[in-house]
């Protein structure tokens, strides 16, 4: 029986009443726990710190929005994590696998972005400064910047330039060429311990990254056309399918949903980087373009939000590794951080979408002012 603040949120109107609908038409299919790992310009602005006083009361979670959220994350199929933090206001962190490891993806986009700027921040780097792109640099699937080195030979790109690609389009070997520009993974991962954002992993890079998580060995051929699409259906089933396996169970470059809200809260707040960087990355994840129907197509009229996208290989009838991560801004400045990380499902596209909607809709309703 649904509390009376859960009764409020099925009077909120007829477009949350479809999703509900659409969702509890999934089959579920939760497998077994796996082992758990260790806007606009004035909506992103800078909250001021809020000093607690002594013995301030906790803060809980609603109820009604933890019960809602707990109901259809058991309808949906597949592995799926779910982490909603209020960072404003009273912080209280709710979800349902919040703590398990889940393959990050375009999310590790994220994590590259604010090591780079951490750099800029110390000196280490300009954001004018130039970073040459050649053929051998290309990597694998979505990248955008690919015709133009193809084109030229080589390219001349700032930075800033690349920051904007790898985020706003999630630009694969934009990624990667900053990520060679800040030192490599081992640099991305010395941030990640030194800010303490805890069980949050980083991988090799999208070329091994991805030819791993097909059962191949990376040559630099994969990157032109169509050529890792073709050696990736001459692996055979059981190969690929082993690597899949084994990447999903331990995965290299796995979060836990509670470690991502929890980065970005500190991004929000101003606790990661300088307050320009803040504002600048802040404001580059509010130009994202990929996933406008994931979380981002349930937030209200009147709230703003920023965030990165994830998505991962697909080997049917299992998709993998796709993610949304955001931070939503109620119209008083009150901020949510939201991750919903999908390891692997066997949900249509448009059923991921739905219950994406469902979660950033759902916590705008519970929203107190």
């Amino acid at each position: 029986m649904f509390s009376k603040t859960t009764k409020r949120v099925h009077k909120a109107g007829q477009t949350g009443l479809a999703s509900l609908a659409l969702l509890s038409v999934l089959s579920g299919c939760v497998s077994a726990p796996v082992r758990r790992g260790p806007t606009p310009p004035a909506a992103i602005a800078l909250a001021p710190a809020v000093v607690a006083p002594a013995r301030l009361a906790i803060v809980r979670p609603p109820a009604g929005l933890e019960n809602l959220i707990q109901d259809q994350w058991r309808l949906f199929p597949g592995r799926t994590g779910v982490a909603i933090m209020r960072v404003d206001g009273g912080e209280w962190v709710l979800g349902r696998r919040m703590d398990e490891l889940f393959p990050q993806q375009s999310v590790s986009k994220t994590w590259v972005a604010l090591t780079v700027l951490d750099m800029v921040d110390q000196g280490k780097l300009r954001l004018d400064q130039k970073v040459r792109i050649t053929r051998d640099d290309l990597a694998v699937f979505h990248q955008p910047i690919r015709d133009q080195v193809i084109a030229n030979g080589s390219i001349e790109v700032s930075v800033l330039n690349l920051l904007e690609t790898s985020i706003r389009a999630s630009d694969n070997t934009a990624n990667d060429s900053l990520l060679r520009t800040v030192g490599g993974p081992q640099a991305v991962k010395s941030f990640i311990a030194r800010k303490n954002l805890g069980a949050i992993r980083f991988g090799p890079g999208e070329r091994a990254l991805q030819s791993g998580i097909a059962g191949l060995d990376w040559k630099q051929e994969y990157a032109i056309g169509r050529r890792f699409y073709a050696a990736r259906d001459a692996v055979p089933l059981a190969t690929r399918k082993g690597a899949l396996d084994r990447y999903l169970n331990d995965p290299i470059d796995g979060a836990s949903p509670q470690a991502i809200v929890r980065a970005l809260a500190k991004l929000a707040k101003g606790e990661l980087l300088s307050a320009s960087s803040t504002r600048l990355m802040l404001d580059i994840m509010s130009r994202t373009s990929s996933g406008p129907n994931r979380l981002k197509a349930g937030v209200p009229a009147g709230w703003s939000f920023l965030h990165k996208t994830g998505t991962g290989q697909v080997l049917p009838p299992v998709s993998t590794g796709y993610n949304d991560i955001g931070i939503m801004t109620a119209p008083d400045g009150t901020r949510y951080a939201i991750a919903v990380m999908m390891g692997s499902t066997t949900a249509s596209i448009p059923q991921r979408m739905t219950f994406m909607q469902f979660v950033s809709r759902t916590v705008a309703s519970y929203h107190q002012n």
